[in-house]
């Protein structure tokens, strides 16, 4: 299996926490598990760049953040898609659908399909 560079992710690092933030609240350790999970353990999210995204998605008001009890019974912060977050969210992913169709019309050539 190969997994993506970091490097790769630069830029879509925002859209991955929030369109993982939509299925709800979740703390730092189940972000970095539930996308790669979802990636089949091809992305992996090291801590050095979830938790500064994290913080300035909050910043942005994007995102809000509580302190709780994770299940393993310890302190972690949880953190939730705002309303503006939301609509955030909506036009990324409407932004990345096309930038994606339009590289792999370029990489792929006509005819094509990924």
């Amino acid at each position: 299996m190969t997994h993506i560079e970091a490097r790769t992710l630069y830029g879509t690092l925002n859209l991955l926490l929030l369109r993982t933030l939509e299925g709800g609240e979740l703390h730092g350790l189940d972000i970095r598990r539930r996308i790669a999970e979802l990636a089949g353990d091809a992305l992996k999210i090291e801590e050095g760049a979830l938790y500064p995204a994290l913080h300035r998605l909050e910043r942005d008001g994007l995102v809000e953040s509580a302190w709780g009890v994770s299940e393993r019974k310890r302190r972690a912060k949880f953190y939730r898609l705002t309303v503006k977050g939301r609509r955030r969210l909506k036009r990324e992913m409407a932004s990345w659908k096309e930038h994606v169709r339009a590289v792999a019309r370029v990489v792929l050539g006509p005819g094509e399909a990924l």
